[in-house]
């Protein structure tokens, strides 16, 4: 006798894929902090600037290979769309612009700590913003995220600046392509478009004032910059197929392996980590366990 395949088969099938394209996503980015160490000494803006630039011709290609073309080009032709593309340009560029500072001045803790603090900025943003109600699980998570801060400011005498800048950066960023009508890879490439003028114009000083590292150091420095543009573009068509096959509770527990490579990496470059860093880190991840376990709960009560 012969069975036919189950017909939930497929469905697996596409989930582990999901949940395969989320992890690799995650990973390389919690594992970015070693690219960004292999660049010196070019400096963070330029290496900003090569991102946006190779991120250009390697987001074009993606888009061909991806059918995504038609959806960009409607996307050009809305004004409304551009113009919050444009500032959502604006945002991703300082948020890579902070983190590539914080990696190349050994603050790779902190850049982690950005976004461990996240969702919970998503949560503020919510109150503020939105205006949204928090549960008690929310309320008590965003007060320990603040107490874990507070102590790291009082016992170490060290305010993150980096960690808020990075966290209200992506959360605004995040903001703004959640409420604008286009997809993951052409609002990407749109931004990379529109900031690539400044970003070749920046690059074109370094080379007048003698201080462009590319063609200047070595022909690994020039293959490790090239490369700029698949390193920022991959993660995003992994998370965007993940996003595509998993729930967002899943993805919300995945978003964590990011800033845990960050954190273990941060930690094997002997970065500094007293005992109040230790308290700090164990009260965010106590609060992002409470909203976890909340947010679990709200995606199994009945509609």
């Amino acid at each position: 006798m012969v069975t036919s395949a189950s017909p939930s088969a497929p469905a697996d099938a596409d989930l582990r894929l999901g949940f395969m394209c989320g992890v690799v996503a995650y990973a390389l980015w919690g594992l970015f902090p070693i690219y960004l160490k292999a660049l010196p000494p070019a400096d963070p803006a330029e290496i900003v600037a090569h991102r946006v630039l190779w991120s250009v011709p390697f987001g074009a290609f993606v888009l061909g290979l991806r059918g995504q073309w038609r959806e960009t080009f409607r996307a050009l032709k809305n004004l409304r769309i551009l113009v919050r593309l444009a500032f959502a340009a604006v945002l991703i560029a300082a948020n890579w612009l902070v983190y590539v500072w914080a990696v190349a001045n050994d603050r790779v803790l902190e850049a982690s700590l950005g976004y461990y603090i996240n969702p919970l900025i998503f949560i503020a943003m919510g109150v503020f913003v939105l205006k949204e109600r928090l549960s008690r699980a929310q309320i008590a998570a965003v007060a320990l995220a603040a107490a874990g801060v507070g102590a790291l400011m009082i016992g170490a005498g060290v305010f993150p600046w980096p960690s808020f800048l990075l966290a209200i950066s992506f959360t605004c960023y995040g903001y703004v392509r959640k409420t604008t009508k286009v997809g993951a890879m052409p609002g990407l490439f749109i931004e990379t478009v529109v900031l690539s003028p400044l970003a070749l114009l920046f690059l074109m000083h370094l080379q007048n004032i003698g201080a462009l590292a590319l063609g200047h150091v070595s022909a690994t420095l020039d293959l490790l910059l090239f490369l700029a543009g698949p390193v920022t573009v991959v993660p995003l068509v992994l998370f965007a197929l993940a996003a595509r096959r998993l729930s967002l509770t899943m993805l919300g527990f995945l978003q964590y392996i990011g800033p845990t490579g960050q954190f273990i990496l941060g930690l094997y470059y002997g970065e500094a980590f007293t005992l109040y860093h230790a308290v700090c880190f164990a009260l965010i991840w106590a609060a992002l366990a409470l909203i976890s376990i909340d947010a679990v709960k709200r995606s199994r009560r009945p509609a």
